[in-house]
């Protein structure tokens, strides 16, 4: 029976289980097919795991780590520079020149004098009143604004109840979480690790009743909004629960129940740790990688540290059906239980201060800090947290109310640039460290990439115009496509021109590129937000 029947039959074993119990079955022979095809599926199960168990004792190899992808190698600016205002084009009007009229020379003729007539006097005529042409009223152009997304309503995480098996309370960013399992699923790593007793552990858990946890693990994807990398966090925090202490134990627990996800994860050892290999759908910089079949599996570390596996001993196959790379990108913000403060920030406008508060969510922050780094669009395109956006937004919203285009870009512009303190990531983090617009709202510092990410999330939210990032060496700004014509600065891009606008470059207005990158052609950023 091909494996395809297998997987329809326990899709089917699946729901009919999950029917009433009230349901009963009349049929003899159909409650004889049952049996028989949920046997057959174990045996299935079973035939697929004793095989891959015997690969896993003979199929390893030694390799050496590659060290993981560095991004551009140019220094950032270390001080912002300044922007003088930029000139408003001064429009001279030539006055007409009246030169005076010539005529020939004509003699002229002796007159005689005529006798004096009296005329008597005209009356006076009161002159007409001189009518102008009305003078056109200039509007200007008013933005509108496109509505700002709804807070998200609290969700709450699906709580399973399960009759048999141990119960394993997970802390999720903030939720509670609740999961059964059989205590097969708890053994242990024994003796060295080789791949004799990886090989065994694998045996182990492939015997024990897997299903249903991993049944529970995905119902929790919609009310959480998961995507695969907080997926994967989540079961890693549930193996931190079962084997609470044993990190080659959560490791290899982890990597079993992602292999069973049809996640293509794979295992690598050295003389007393174990690591976990993902591939993903999005390049990685600064993280520690093997090659198969020309992909990149990463040594992602689930804590948000960086795993550095040295020389290992790894496998290179693939277990039946586990197919899929993580998507890394954020088309969801994780629902975190929310932990929000604020901190206050301000920018003046036209001599005006204005002062602005900032929200910001701890459970974000920590769930964000375990992301490796991308390349610079996935933080443009990432979707922000409505709870911690959408009353920043308001407050700029009121501020940018009946200004034209160009004057609300600037004004945005103003506040990236002078509400948030400017350091390069070396000197806040010791290395290089991209921001998503919730962590720029929470940490200290930011540098140019994060003032980018920023501002161009802010504009298309506020204004609704198409942004792209400028990628020059050693710095990140920006670019906006205007409905109306805005002087200074601009690239073109797929048949688009967009004015150069710079959220690191102090007070420069749209239009105003950096002096340093004046005569640089930079890298366009083109993305798709979600």
């Amino acid at each position: 029976m091909s494996a395809i029947r297998f997987r329809s039959a326990a899709a089917f074993i699946m729901c009919f289980s999950m029917a009433p119990a009230s349901i009963s079955i009349a049929d003899d022979g159909f409650a004889d097919y049952l049996r028989q095809t949920q046997n057959e599926y174990q045996e299935y199960k079973d035939k697929r795991d004793k095989e891959f168990t015997s690969f896993l004792k003979s199929q390893w190899k030694e390799l050496d780590v590659f060290s993981g992808i560095k991004r551009d190698p140019a220094p950032k600016p270390v001080v912002m520079p300044v922007a003088k205002p930029k000139p408003k084009p001064v429009v001279v009007v030539q006055p007409p020149v009246i030169r005076p009229e010539t005529k020939p020379f004509v003699k002229e003729p002796v007159i005689q004098p005529r006798p004096i007539v009296k005329i008597p006097p005209v009356p006076a005529q009161k002159p007409e009143p001189i009518v102008r042409a009305p003078v056109p009223v200039i509007k200007p152009v008013v933005i509108k604004t496109p509505p700002i997304i709804p807070i998200r309503p609290v969700v709450r995480p699906v709580v399973v109840s399960v009759p048999k098996g141990r119960a394993a309370k997970v802390a999720f960013y903030g939720h509670n979480l609740t999961f059964y399992y059989d205590n097969k699923l708890k053994t242990r790593l024994k003796g060295q690790i080789n791949s004799e007793a990886i090989s065994t552990f694998w045996s182990d858990l492939s015997k024990a009743d897997y299903d249903t946890l991993i049944n529970q693990l995905q119902k929790q994807r919609g009310p959480l909004q998961l995507n695969d990398w907080s997926y994967a966090l989540l079961i890693n925090e549930l193996a931190k629960t079962i084997y609470a202490g044993q990190k080659n134990e959560q490791s290899l627990f982890t990597w079993f129940l992602l292999v069973k996800g049809n996640y293509q994860a794979r295992l690598a050892y050295s003389a007393n740790k174990v690591f976990l290999l993902l591939p993903t759908q999005q390049r990685l910089y600064g993280v520690a990688y093997f090659t198969f079949n020309k992909k990149r599996y990463y040594a992602l570390g689930m804590d948000g540290n960086k795993a550095k596996p040295g020389r290992v001993f790894t496998y290179d196959g693939q277990y039946p059906g586990a197919k899929n790379a993580l998507d890394m990108s954020l088309s969801k913000s994780l629902n975190t239980r929310s932990s929000k403060k604020t901190r206050k920030v301000a920018f003046t406008y036209n001599h005006k201060r204005y002062n602005v508060t900032v929200g910001y969510d701890k459970n974000t922050i920590d769930y964000l800090r375990t992301y490796p780094q991308m390349a610079i669009d996935q933080y443009f395109m990432s979707r922000v947290n409505a709870d911690i956006g959408n009353p920043l937004l308001a407050q700029l919203r009121n501020i940018i109310k009946g200004k034209s285009e160009e004057e609300a870009v600037n004004i945005i512009l103003l506040f990236v640039q002078n509400a948030f303190k400017y350091k390069t990531d070396q000197g806040q983090f010791g290395e290089e460290n991209y921001l998503f617009p919730e962590e720029t709202m929470y940490y200290a510092y930011s540098d140019c990439e994060d003032r980018a990410v920023i501002f161009a999330w802010m504009v298309r939210s506020l204004i609704g115009l198409e942004v792209v990032g400028l990628d020059f060496p050693g710095h990140i700004a920006a670019a906006v496509k205007f409905n109306t014509n805005v002087s200074g600065d601009k690239v073109r891009h797929q048949g688009k021109t967009y004015v150069v606008t710079d959220p690191t470059y102090i007070n420069a207005s749209a239009g105003m590129t950096m002096p340093d990158y004046k005569r640089v052609k930079p890298k366009v950023v083109s993305f798709r937000a979600f």
